[in-house]
């Protein structure tokens, strides 16, 4: 079918239990099947966009993101949290803002837009892989295929659908088991060096004593000097209060001394 075919105008759509977006009813019922049909949703198309962004350093061509999918935008909100899209014209890519639904060009599943989108960023993952983990050997567009079959075979046996989102983002987000990537590494080494780069202080570290800290020993020093002043006029002024004392208890007493 062609990308200008006037019958996939419109599409109703409804969220599932794993949060993701279904396909319930479709204008063109001749070249789609609702039955586990997909769409991805405005945030998870702008996730995709970024992650096969460091890609083009690896061969990827990023315009091929818009011949892969058909761009939906809101039409309306129906009943039961059902929501009516409609085909758009605009890029994908080129949206300031994203706001568009995405739905894989997948009516020729063989040899189709959306699966030469799906061997693109294969093949550039891989690459990428390649140069940035030191394998014994280097990793295989087939080893990454079977492991991601695999995972997929084992949703199948459960009864899920795989959707279109967790397709892509199993290929974009690959990393073999026991590995990670070394650009990972590097920003966990950097928070660990900032870490380290803190300096400690130390306890016994002398600090040089300047004309202010002098000052204050010695205003300190004359503080002490005038209380103890200040003391010893106290003990003379009570040593002479007793001397008068005893004198008028000596003028009081008879036989005592008389002027």
């Amino acid at each position: 079918m062609a990308r200008s075919s006037p019958k996939l105008q419109w599409c109703i759509v409804r969220t599932g239990d794993d949060l993701n977006w279904w396909v319930e009813e479709i204008s063109d019922e001749t070249h789609w099947d609702v039955d586990g049909l997909g769409i991805i949703d405005p945030r998870q198309i702008s996730h995709v966009i970024d992650l096969c962004e460091p890609l083009r350093d690896y061969g990827f061509d990023t315009d091929v993101i818009d011949q892969a999918f058909f761009p939906f935008a809101l039409e309306k909100e129906l009943e039961g949290g059902r929501v009516r899209l409609k085909r758009s014209k605009d890029s994908l890519l080129e949206s300031d803002e994203q706001i568009f639904f995405a739905l894989p060009d997948i009516v020729d599943e063989e040899k189709g837009p959306y699966a030469d989108f799906l061997d693109q960023i294969t093949r550039a993952r891989v690459k990428m892989l390649n140069d940035l983990i030191d394998f014994d050997q280097n990793l295989t567009i087939e080893e990454l295929e079977e492991e991601i079959r695999e995972r997929q075979n084992a949703e199948y046996f459960e009864g899920r659908a795989v959707h279109f989102f967790n397709e892509i983002t199993a290929i974009l987000e690959y990393v073999p088991e026991g590995f990670e990537l070394d650009q990972d590494e590097e920003t966990g080494e950097k928070g660990s060096e900032d870490i380290d780069s803190i300096p400690d202080l130390e306890e016994e570290e002398s600090i040089e004593e300047d004309e202010t800290m002098k000052w204050e020993e010695e205003s300190d020093e004359e503080d002490i000097s005038e209380e103890e002043a200040l003391i010893g006029d106290d003990d003379e002024d009570e040593d002479e209060e007793d001397e008068l004392d005893e004198e008028a208890e000596e003028e009081a007493t008879p036989g005592g001394r008389q002027e």
